[in-house]
């Protein structure tokens, strides 16, 4: 029986989970003694995922799939599974999948765990370690069922170089009507993603105003990070909604996240919580944020933030 993982891919470039999601999968696959299996969907270079441990490689080429739906994407993934006998299926832990997942299981009648921070403890039987409570805390979830679904969570296991001789064929996949259809679809280009980002900058009211977030835009490209916000900026309308983040907008769990002038509202710090480093710029000492920061910067962030740009860039240089 295979491990079947889906490789995520945007635009035909496969995103750094999907090489996460891969490496993990080829150490369940050494657990369960089987092979790993991964199937993708409108991507170039797969073999670029032969260097993570995928042996063999469904290839699924239709314009009907430019457009992620979850309902087409999970009955793609089903038929895949189904064609291998995959009794475990591993995809990472986005936005996308975590609505694919949950039609995937009700497919494949299996049990799914979300958010897994760890390789299974145990096989028999088959238990994962998974965050909990808003990431504040973890479980060990038992999947009873014959079939199993792992959402990994993002960067909790890394990419690890796992390289065999693999092969790729095409899958043709049946597609059906899901009676939904997208009317618009705005894309970042040019930019870092949210989703993408080992490095997140933030900001919020304390800005002042649309206006200033140039800074912000500059500290980014000089970090090669995302922009973000926080909820009432977004609200304001001072920045895009899709740049809002916490547990009403995107979770983050970048490597470095930084703050700008937000205080860290609960709901803000429970989707931004993953992160690995926490770093906060604020000129009020109680501001919430400096309970969960590993570093905090108490002063003005339209003197502070050009002061770290001047010495990142000069650090750069240097280097």
């Amino acid at each position: 029986m295979s491990v079947l993982v889906f490789a995520d891919s945007t635009e035909g470039k496969f995103k750094k989970s999907a090489f996460e999601v891969v490496s993990y999968a080829k150490k369940v696959a050494e657990q369960l003694g089987s092979n790993v299996v991964a199937i993708t969907i409108n991507a170039n270079n797969n073999e670029e995922l032969y260097t993570y441990g995928a042996e063999k490689i469904l290839s699924v080429t239709n314009d009907a799939l430019s457009t992620f739906n979850a309902k087409k994407y999970a009955s793609v993934i089903e038929q895949a599974a189904s064609s291998v006998g995959a009794s475990v299926v591993v995809l990472d832990s986005s936005i996308d999948t975590l609505h694919t997942a949950p039609l995937l299981a009700v497919a494949l009648d299996a049990g799914y765990a979300s958010n897994v921070v760890e390789l299974p403890s145990s096989t028999a039987p088959f238990t994962v370690k998974r965050k909990a409570f808003s990431n504040k805390g973890f479980s060990n979830t038992v999947i009873a069922t014959d079939n199993k679904i792992i959402g990994v969570a993002k960067n909790s296991y890394g990419v690890h170089e796992n390289a065999v001789s693999g092969s790729t064929e095409s899958f043709d996949a049946a597609i059906a009507d899901s009676g939904v259809t997208s009317e618009k679809l705005e894309r970042v280009t040019g930019k870092v993603t949210i989703a993408d980002a080992e490095v997140v900058v933030s900001a919020g009211r304390g800005l002042k105003g649309p206006e200033n977030w140039g800074m912000v835009e500059e500290l980014a490209d000089v970090l090669g990070a995302a922009t973000a916000c926080s909820k009432p900026v977004s609200d304001l309308g001072w920045r895009p909604h899709g740049e809002h983040v916490g547990q009403t907008g995107k979770p983050v769990a970048s490597n470095l996240y930084i703050a700008i002038g937000i205080s860290g509202a609960i709901q803000h710090l429970a989707g931004i919580n993953a992160s690995k480093v926490k770093v906060v710029i604020n000129t009020d000492p109680e501001a919430p944020f400096f309970k969960a920061a590993d570093y905090g910067i108490v002063g003005d962030a339209f003197e502070v933030v050009p002061k770290l740009i001047e010495k990142l860039k000069a650090f750069k240089q240097a280097s």
